[in-house]
């Protein structure tokens, strides 16, 4: 479903990802794990179509689907259906939970089932009890779940996730996990960005080690031999 070769990305002079290669399948769930500046992120917003020619330079080949992402713009990234969910979450926190699934609506996908506001109000009933509040008024957590519902909302066959469990609760990282866990039983494709192996492990089957902007491993994350 998504094959990356050679992906290097500067912002100004600097070098920040160096050759990175992915391969991902329909169905997979993917971990990308790395300490803080190992290059998850920027990978994540590179596949997105996020770093613009103001704010960097992209260069590799970058396929969905057997398309190429190359120097498309991000809103034609998600309606090919690449969803992501950026680590800043990036709600509209003036608009209702409502409001904000509506904004991300897409029409429903060949093969998949649609997401609809009912069906995400049954995986994050958080959000159901506060679906006419604004979401700048929701905790964190729940900021969280509104952003990944939007999201899906999108009805994307591959979802980018950019640290979702960082800085909550543990009851909400359950929460969470459970959440990501449904996802992949619909048959969704993850690639999921974490520090904490163990948390990725209970979501994900592979993983991709990033170190310093650079690939340094790949495997099963249930191999000892992966150095994460």
């Amino acid at each position: 479903m998504l094959s990356v070769k050679h992906l290097n990305l500067w912002y100004g002079q600097a070098h920040i990802l160096h050759d990175i290669h992915l391969e991902v399948a329909k169905g997979d769930a993917v971990a990308l794990i790395g300490r803080n500046g190992a290059g998850k992120s920027s990978t994540m917003m590179a596949l997105a179509g996020q770093i613009s020619r103001q704010t960097g330079r992209v260069r590799g080949d970058i396929r969905f689907d057997g398309r190429p992402l190359n120097g498309l713009p991000p809103h034609l990234i998600a309606r090919l259906g690449l969803g992501w969910v950026p680590e800043n979450r990036r709600i509209f926190s003036e608009l209702s939970v409502q409001e904000n699934l509506t904004v991300g609506k897409q029409p429903a996908r060949d093969g998949l089932r649609p997401w609809t506001e009912e069906r995400l109000f049954a995986l994050f009933p958080n959000l159901a009890e506060h679906r006419h509040r604004p979401g700048g008024a929701l905790s964190g957590g729940e900021q969280q779940m509104l952003a990944i519902a939007r999201t899906l909302m999108g009805n994307p066959s591959l979802v980018l996730l950019d640290e979702p469990s960082e800085g909550l609760a543990p009851r909400i990282v359950e929460q969470m996990l459970d959440a990501l866990r449904a996802m992949r039983a619909e048959g969704l494709t993850l690639i999921v960005s974490e520090q904490n192996v163990l948390t990725a492990r209970l979501v994900c089957n592979r993983a991709y080690a990033l170190d310093r902007g650079s690939l340094i491993d790949y495997g099963p994350l249930d191999s000892p031999a992966l150095p994460i």
